[in-house]
């Protein structure tokens, strides 16, 4: 029997897979859903669907699924109101960004209004949790956490996925909402360094902020450059006082990276938030006393 959502208990988070007929993203032929509140599942959803489209012989390999499964099955019109009722308004994971386009896919095809949701994808939040893995496959990630999985099964799917978000919580400390933002700020614009400073020549890049944060804005403003990311001109890693990654700030790339250069007799220092502010005050009080 289906777990049903338990009574007066919301989901932290929701997990959802979906299987496809065809190369379509929107032939969703199965659906899984499970919901996960205190790290514990409390309730699942399943259904074998109607896609009104072909089945591809590669895709049927893949899951096993064939049109006689499916055989007076619901259509995705049938049951966008229950996928609307478990995932609306609510944090949805899933595996990649394949189940997220899927749905909008089907939802477009089928006239269904869009599912308002706030997505994580569970392969990012592996990446970050344990970056030295060879493959964030959720296969791989199944056996590697000791979770039963049938690959390419909607709900086992789901599930498993659902476990990578338990289980990288409790790795590294970092609750969901840390896994909401971003780990660094790629894309985002950093603020430009002042013509003059007694930072200024200087690479910093910053650890646990946004680029262009109230740290980068600080450190610009004394004229250093803010980097996306440590390369091999950074001097600079600053940890942030809001770092949410705890002890874990060890196993993060950059500071990896960082260490790997300094062992490779890179001038680049490592250097926590309160302590290079502290510099930047002498520096800027000698210069006012010069």
């Amino acid at each position: 029997m289906p777990i049903q959502p338990a009574a007066g208990i919301d989901p932290d988070f929701v997990v959802i897979d979906v299987e496809t007929a065809c190369s379509r993203v929107s032939s969703i032929c199965q659906v899984g859903i499970v919901g996960f509140a205190g790290g514990v599942e409390i309730f699942e959803y399943e259904t074998l669907v109607d896609p009104l489209d072909e089945f591809s012989s590669f895709n049927t390999h893949i899951h096993g699924i064939t049109c006689d499964h499916v055989a007076g099955a619901p259509t995705f019109a049938e049951i966008h109101a229950a996928l609307d009722g478990h995932l609306s308004r609510r944090v949805t994971v899933a595996h990649s960004s394949f189940d997220k386009g899927a749905l909008g896919a089907a939802c477009q095809l089928h006239g269904r209004t869009p599912i308002e949701t706030r997505w994580l994808d569970s392969v990012r939040v592996a990446k970050r949790a344990w970056p030295d893995l060879p493959s964030h496959r959720l296969n791989v990630l199944a056996k590697f956490l000791g979770v039963r999985h049938k690959h390419h099964d909607a709900l086992s799917d789901a599930r498993a996925a659902g476990m990578v978000i338990v289980r990288a919580i409790e790795h590294t400390g970092i609750e969901l909402a840390g896994w909401l933002t971003p780990a660094n700020s790629r894309g985002v614009t950093a603020p430009k360094p002042a013509a003059a400073g007694p930072l200024k020549g200087e690479r910093f890049a910053v650890l646990g902020a946004p680029r262009n944060g109230a740290l980068a804005q600080h450190l610009a403003a004394a004229g250093a450059r803010i980097m996306g990311s440590v390369g091999s001109t950074t001097t600079k890693l600053v940890i942030s006082n809001d770092q949410p990654f705890g002890r874990y700030i060890t196993a993060q790339a950059d500071y990896r990276r960082a260490e790997e250069l300094r062992r490779s007799g890179a001038m680049i220092e490592i250097v926590p938030e309160d302590e290079i502010r502290a510099r930047l005050a002498l520096r800027r009080s000698g210069m006012q006393n010069a």
